[in-house]
């Protein structure tokens, strides 16, 4: 990871410099670099070592970032990781402009691998994930949203890029076809549970440790799993309270649909929901060769469930 950073800082320079002040910004305020991490631990344990996963890893937190920049535009956030987001401090226009920065500087790192293979899942996968931001665009404010729905959207726009992580690890080592989809079903599991945990949290977190504002996603009109649960299993009452804070992005009676989304049993519901997606990733991690970065693969899926912040 150390060495992940060093490239980070390498190619965050710019001659623009609002361009390099923005990035490091972001870059700066930590986050766990999951997708960098999991790239990583594929391709040790499939037997890769070479210098080219130091630059992937880069490559994907790049995309990340970008996508980060433009859903705080997106969603008008104000809090990111505990102190304020980039489009807070810098403005919108320059939060924009910066994440198309780096999304064009990802893909000018993507050509140092020589590979066609790794463009074309590169680009498959930031297609996606656009798409995957529109669908959420289109949904929000919509009481309707069922489960199947609601997990289309995030295994776009979040676990998309954790399945390509984990597959460009695999493609990297020169795996096998069997491998290499186990590596990228793992990663699209793991991300989709890491996705469900986060919209747990908006309900059953605390805002220091969260590093964001509680209700945040109801404020934006969001249908996430633990609305649509508490929907499902509240009475006539609690169902009508929840659907028009959804359809108003209305936050003032926030905390009485905490305590539904409580009473009704639906954090219960959407932590099983993440905990069937985390053994998804456990019984897919288990196919690769047992190495100790195999089982890192493993220990990340089982503690996401404990994840906090």
């Amino acid at each position: 990871m150390l060495e992940v950073d060093a490239v980070i800082a390498h190619r965050l320079g710019s001659s623009v410099p609002l361009v390099g002040q923005v990035s490091q910004y972001i870059i700066s305020a930590g986050g766990k670099r999951l997708r960098p991490a999991l790239l990583l631990l594929v391709s040790a344990a499939l037997g890769y070592h070479g210098p080219h996963r130091f630059t992937l890893a880069a490559v994907v937190e790049f995309i990340h970032t970008a996508t980060l920049l433009h859903d705080d535009v997106v969603d008008e956030s104000t809090l990111r990781r505990g102190r304020a987001t980039a489009n807070e401090n810098f403005g919108n226009p320059a939060s924009v402009l910066v994440g198309d920065f780096l999304y064009s500087r990802a893909f000018q790192m993507m050509l140092d691998a020589n590979d066609m293979r790794i463009m074309a899942i590169l680009a498959d996968a930031t297609n996606v994930i656009a798409e995957g931001e529109v669908l959420q665009l289109m949904n929000m404010h919509d009481a309707s949203l069922d489960e199947a729905g609601y997990l289309r959207v995030i295994r776009s726009k979040t676990a998309k890029l954790f399945e390509a992580s984990a597959r460009l690890g695999a493609v990297l080592a020169g795996a096998s076809p069997a491998i290499e989809e186990a590596c990228a079903s793992y990663g699209q599991a793991l991300g989709t549970a890491f996705q469900v945990i986060d919209d747990v949290l908006d309900y059953d977190g605390d805002a220091q440790e969260m590093g964001k504002n509680l209700g945040d996603d109801l404020r934006e009109g969001k249908a996430t799993l633990p609305l649509i649960a508490a929907m499902q299993r509240g009475s006539a009452s609690q169902r009508d309270l929840i659907r028009h804070a959804i359809e108003h992005g209305a936050v003032d009676e926030l905390d009485s649909i905490i305590r539904i989304v409580r009473e009704t049993g639906a954090l219960d519901v959407t932590r099983s929901a993440a905990a069937a997606e985390a053994q998804r990733a456990i019984d897919h991690a288990q196919r690769l060769p047992a190495n100790q970065h195999a089982e890192g693969l493993v220990q990340l899926a089982a503690q996401l469930l404990q994840r906090r912040n």
